[in-house]
């Protein structure tokens, strides 16, 4: 990542408006008003590893659901290629067009560097196992996608504060699924924090 400031827990989350498949614009907040939310941000749409993230989270979306969570996806795409790529790799999933990338910003998800998006080992063994698994090979980018932008995850709780900012180490890590669904040090994705993270305090 690069020295672009990071969000914290219990920050408030960055409302930005981005677009709908059809292209219509809406703010973030619209999705965290009425449950937790876990808000996906992807990489280009020729990334492995972003391919592999979609088929999780769309594998993952019924036990959030089923626990109260709302999954939206943002990604890098025009509203035209984001209903291609979600329609392919997650249907029936809430996914969002960002081309502009205003919303990657403000959640400080800035271009990676050369080691985190190319050379680190742990790439070069996603990018074989993926090929080996699942026939995915790396893709140049669609037309005004950036193939360095980082991805993240984050939790949001209904009183648009972050509860959990997930940002990659390389393009090959994703966070667990037992985090996303159970939450932080046995919290509640529902309850807002109260008080200090420090013991006794």
């Amino acid at each position: 990542m690069s020295k672009q400031t990071l969000l914290t827990f219990n920050a408030p989350a960055p409302d930005v408006q981005v677009f709908t498949l059809t292209g219509a614009p809406i703010k973030l907040s619209a999705f965290w008003q009425d449950a937790p939310l876990v808000l996906a941000f992807t990489r280009h749409f020729g990334c492995p590893q972003c391919k592999e993230m979609m088929d999780e989270l769309h594998d993952l979306r019924p036990q959030l659901e089923q626990r109260g969570l709302r999954l939206v996806i943002v990604t890098q795409g025009t509203p035209e290629q984001a209903a291609a790529f979600c329609a392919e790799r997650a249907p029936g999933a809430t996914c969002l067009a960002d081309p502009e990338r205003l919303a990657y910003a403000a959640y400080g998800l800035s271009r990676g560097s050369v080691w985190q998006t190319l050379l680190s080992p742990r790439i070069w063994q996603s990018n074989r196992r993926l090929k080996r698994e699942k026939n995915f090979s790396p893709e140049v980018p669609p037309a005004g996608q950036d193939a360095f932008v980082s991805s993240g995850t984050f939790v949001i709780g209904r009183d648009g504060r972050i509860r959990l900012p997930y940002y990659y180490q390389d393009i090959a890590d994703h966070p667990p699924a037992d985090l996303l669904l159970h939450g932080l040090m046995g919290m509640s994705w529902n309850d807002p924090l109260e008080g200090s993270l420090k013991p006794n305090e």
